[in-house]
């Protein structure tokens, strides 16, 4: 008997189909059935599964004689079904990598509860992922498993068959099915959660659900909208059935309220001709179900009036209500936009003026990603400042959600105040990793510093001139308008210079003085790396490896890499993961499995302080890699799509004939790597020594204070000098003295260059 039934209905969704079944069949929690009907559709949907269920035994084929609809599509799966959990699946949708793990793991820590509910993403046909903007109902916290009287509020989530998990043994009992029609999932979902012994939740991403931009139910107009109405007479019919579930009846009622005026403001569903007729129907049914005693306190006026209108059937007046309240919402935008010009045209007169007020010597401006924290190489230039002039004063610019990352002694200037347009017109010195607002006007005695994020293996600037698909903005003009205002521009090594002097070129002076922001890495004692590890939760005598992959940009979506799970299954017990998402990527998880050796390190606001912790990297294209050298511990490239990202980006050179450690192509060879110790063999040392005599010569933990003293005090001359990279000792890495795993007498393909 399998773990799980999925169940997956299908329908003219043959565009679809596919991706739905194989994100069931490629999950890493094997013990299922795939239950596919084609509920007699007539495009390729049949062919697609009797394909699937050829090649994987765990499929089973359904073919529906007639068209049914989804609701009987489902009850035939259901009568197949012998799994212990049901789990439902449209044929349009597809499961959340890792999603069945991470539900058999919250079922097994809660006791095998009757209904498991999960979260959901929206997946726009525009490559937009969006979580459930209800997400924090799924909280963990509190009792493993409950009755839904502890946790009322999972009633107002999206009521959808998908985004649970049900005990099979359980729903048989209850008899539960799926009636025809529209909205089926109604007389199915309440009685599930209303009449369960034990809920629980699961506060995970487990299901991508497909916004379709046309094809769905929730975009087509027809009559069958109002098989709404008979549906909620089921849900109703089972409270009247079942007395102890009576209390719910105020509840259900409001819900039932709340998805009638739904369905009656969008213009997509009903036709012109039966919005009275459902108006009608949908009063008729409010007044036969209404509970006695008054509707429930959270009910806002709005919603108490409209409601109360409905089930009155005062429609004209509800029509009338609705048109005056979208009157006073346009209004309300216009106004705010009105509010926003004059608030905009009185910013930039400010600005003008303040450029007419003199320089402020001593005061610097800095800003790091975008308005995003105190990060980066502008982080470890304004704290080197601080400490070598402490007249000066400093301001950060950053997002108000980011202004605890700063120090106490850094002014924070949120992007667009007054207060930001009179520092970026009075200081003199400006710092970024980026770009600064188009509309700046840099002054005479003003110092604009660029110090740039990372070593360039991407191409960069006019070298995308061709490669629109890797291009942010076709503005290269504009892009070198703001070169131009530069006057230095910061290198961390030879190979960064002559990129950037071709790829972005102005007049601006180039300092190769290596990255401030690698300092970190020979300051730190074994002491400080131990105490990252522990604020972390790395278990002591773990081998932590940093995977942190960098963005790709022929794709929107974060492209999942690593099958997680089974990674560490594999690596067994003495490896622990840190993953780090791209800050491209800054809303989705980057361990979408939850794992006690998987630390999801993405919202960490140092990844100098990831580095130090870890014992190893595994990146891709990240220029991470460069400044990870600056370390000197071991590194893993995993370019499993090294000929499509080359296609859509591009590279200044092929690194897979340079790397700074061993190559693995696939997922295989990477546990490969680490499996047999050849990430820190005597191979990987090599390879890694001649990559850092190449990009790494001038990180030796002084770049801060050179920038300081030639850019903020004016004395080139006193800079540090570079210390021999022989003499360099950067932080050892906590596992440093682990012995060295016996090198197998066979090496994957394609470890080495």
């Amino acid at each position: 008997m399998p773990r799980f039934s999925v169940i997956v209905p299908a329908y003219e969704v043959q565009a679809y189909l596919q991706e739905s079944l194989d994100s069931v069949l490629s999950q890493s929690y094997p013990d299922l059935e795939l239950i596919a009907v084609d509920d007699a559709s007539p495009d390729a949907c049949g062919s697609i599964i009797d394909e699937c269920a050829a090649r994987d035994p765990r499929v089973t084929a359904v073919h529906l004689a007639h068209h049914l609809g989804l609701g009987p599509a489902r009850n035939a799966g259901l009568a197949r079904a012998t799994g212990d959990y049901l789990v439902f699946l449209d044929g349009d949708d597809t499961l959340a990598p890792g999603a069945l793990q991470a539900i058999a793991d919250r079922l097994k820590d809660t006791g095998s509860p009757d209904v498991l509910v999960y979260d959901y993403a929206r997946t726009f046909w525009t490559g937009e992922l969006v979580r459930n903007r209800l997400s924090h109902r799924l909280s963990e916290e509190g009792p493993a498993s409950f009755r839904l009287a502890d946790r009322p509020a999972l009633l107002g989530m999206l009521m959808v068959v998908w985004n649970k998990a049900y005990r099979r043994e359980y729903a048989q009992r209850e008899g539960l099915a799926f009636p025809p029609g529209f909205y089926e999932d109604t007389p199915w979902t309440y009685p599930a959660l209303l009449a369960a012994e034990s809920v629980a939740v699961l506060d995970r991403v487990c299901v991508h659900y497909r916004q379709r931009r046309t094809g769905s139910i929730l975009t087509t107009t027809s009559r069958r909208h109002l098989d709404i109405f008979d549906q909620y007479d089921r849900v109703f019919g089972y409270l009247g059935s079942r007395p102890g579930l009576e209390r719910w009846r105020p509840t259900v009622h409001r819900r039932m309220a709340e998805h009638f005026c739904a369905l009656y403001a969008d213009p997509r569903r009903l036709p012109r001709g039966c919005r009275a007729e459902f108006f009608r129907r949908a009063s008729a049914l409010l007044r036969r179900h209404r509970a006695a005693g008054p509707p429930p306190l959270s009910l806002s006026h709005t919603d108490r009036i409209r409601h109360t209108l409905m089930r009155l059937g005062a429609r004209r007046t509800y029509r009338t209500l609705s048109v005056l309240r979208s009157a006073a919402l346009a209004a309300r935008r216009a106004g705010a936009s009105l509010g926003r010009g004059l608030r905009e045209s009185a910013l930039r007169l400010h600005y003008r003026l303040q450029r007419l007020l003199p320089l402020e010597a001593e005061l610097a401006v800095f800003s790091a990603y975008w308005h995003g924290g105190y990060a980066c190489n502008p982080a470890a230039i304004e704290a080197k400042l601080r400490e070598l002039a402490p007249r000066m004063r400093t301001a950060w610019i950053c997002d108000p959600r980011h202004a605890a990352t700063l120090p106490p002694q850094t002014a924070a200037l949120r992007p667009g105040s007054a207060a930001y347009w009179t520092a970026l017109a009075r200081a003199t010195y400006l710092t970024t990793n980026v770009n600064f607002e188009r509309a700046l006007v840099k002054r005479p005695g003003q110092v604009l510093l660029q110090t740039q994020h990372g070593t360039p293996l991407k191409r960069v600037g006019l070298d995308l001139q061709d490669r629109p698909a890797a291009t942010p903005t076709g503005d290269f003009a504009g892009l070198l308008r703001g070169a131009d205002q530069w006057d230095y521009l910061l290198s961390a090594n030879r190979h960064s210079t002559l990129v950037w002097e071709r790829a972005i070129p102005s007049s601006y002076t180039t300092l190769e003085y290596g990255y401030p922001r690698n300092d970190a890495f020979h300051r730190a004692t074994r002491d400080d790396v131990v105490a990252l590890r522990e604020r972390l939760g790395i278990p002591a005598g773990s081998t932590a490896v940093l995977y942190a992959p960098t963005h790709r940009d022929y794709r929107r979506s974060r492209p999942e890499h690593l099958d997680f799970e089974r990674v560490l299954r594999d690596l067994g017990p003495r490896f622990t993961v840190l993953a780090r998402s791209h800050l491209t990527y800054a809303d989705a998880p980057a361990a979408p499995v939850r794992h006690p050796r998987l630390v999801d390190v993405s919202g960490h606001p140092s990844v100098e302080e990831l580095c130090l912790a870890s014992d190893a990297l595994v990146t891709d294209y990240s220029s991470l890699m460069f400044d990870y050298a600056a370390l000197d511990r071991p590194m893993v490239i995993f370019a499993d799509d090294w000929e499509a990202y080359e296609a859509a980006r591009g590279t200044y050179f092929d690194l897979r004939s340079c790397p700074p450690g061993a190559i693995a192509r696939t997922e295989d060879e990477l546990v490969d790597i680490f499996a047999t110790g050849h990430w820190q063999g005597s191979r990987s040392a090599q390879l890694r020594a001649a990559f850092r005599a190449r990009f790494c010569s001038y990180d030796d933990g002084h770049a801060a204070e050179r920038v300081v003293r030639h850019v903020f005090l004016g004395q080139p001359g006193a800079v540090p000098p570079f210390v021999p990279p022989a003499d360099r000792r950067p932080a050892p890495a906590a596992a440093s003295g682990v012995p060295q795993p016996a090198q197998a007498s066979v090496t994957a393909a394609g470890l080495w260059p």
